[in-house]
């Protein structure tokens, strides 16, 4: 075992190419890192549904964080913890995507919505997270600028088009945290690799952190290491020569 124990793994733009897919060569890397006793855990913005078959083709029984830490998995279909979005707050975000005009998503304890299926009963569902999309970034900068003026929340993204909203306090960074103290590790043992801003958190908080090459700029400058971007199997790359040093 080397100097580090945990692997936090971002998936859309990390671990998976741009078609959504785990490349052959990472998945052996990934592989190799577990048969080297490294704890491999799903770090992602994805929910629980969609995140389970990454986690499952790269047979992990690890835990998992979705949702960017609204949700905390000991195992797959183990839930730890959950940190829940006010329902009313998600009335508000709704309303705004709605005057705006933009596509938008929420994800839930059950389902995920969207703008083209939203839900009737807003009020009593239980909501973990909510994001806006838009190619207009003037537009997008209205919301996030309007957002950014209420209390209570996180504000990241997982691409330079979205905004992704949680309750204040809730992030990869504060998930990995809490991993950490179920597996008794510190958090220096652990290298988080991400291409987004809720991966910036994570990544300053760790032993390692590392950018994808196709990374937000931001994210590289809060990395201590750039690797390859996800078409060229960074997250192999990364792993071993960081993780296993090989």
């Amino acid at each position: 075992m080397g100097k580090y124990r945990l692997l936090a793994l971002d998936l859309d733009g990390t671990l998976l190419n741009d078609r959504s897919e785990i490349s052959a060569t990472n998945l052996e890397w990934v592989k190799r890192a577990v048969d080297a006793g490294v704890t491999v855990c799903v770090s992602t913005g994805r929910g629980f549904q969609s995140a389970l078959p990454i986690a499952e083709q790269m047979n992990l029984d690890t835990p998992m964080i979705t949702v960017n830490g609204g949700e905390i998995w000991t195992k797959p279909h183990s839930i730890h913890r959950r940190t829940l979005l006010d329902s009313g707050i998600v009335m508000r975000l709704h309303a705004l995507a709605e005057k705006h005009d933009v596509w938008f998503w929420a994800y839930s304890t059950q389902d995920i919505y969207n703008k083209e299926r939203w839900i009737g009963d807003t009020i009593t569902t239980h909501w973990l997270k909510f994001g806006y999309y838009t190619e207009n970034l003037t537009v997008l900068n209205e919301i996030l600028q309007e957002i950014q003026t209420w209390d209570g929340l996180e504000l990241t993204n997982s691409s330079p088009f979205n905004i992704e909203i949680n309750p204040i306090g809730v992030s990869k960074a504060s998930a990995l945290e809490e991993v950490c103290r179920m597996l008794g590790y510190d958090m220096s043992e652990v290298v988080a690799i991400g291409d987004s801003l809720n991966d910036i958190a994570a990544i300053r908080a760790v032993g390692l952190g590392v950018a994808m090459g196709n990374a937000q700029e931001e994210v590289k400058a809060a990395a201590d290491v750039v690797t390859g971007s996800n078409q060229e199997n960074g997250v192999a790359a990364a792993i071993q020569k960081y993780v296993l040093r090989t």
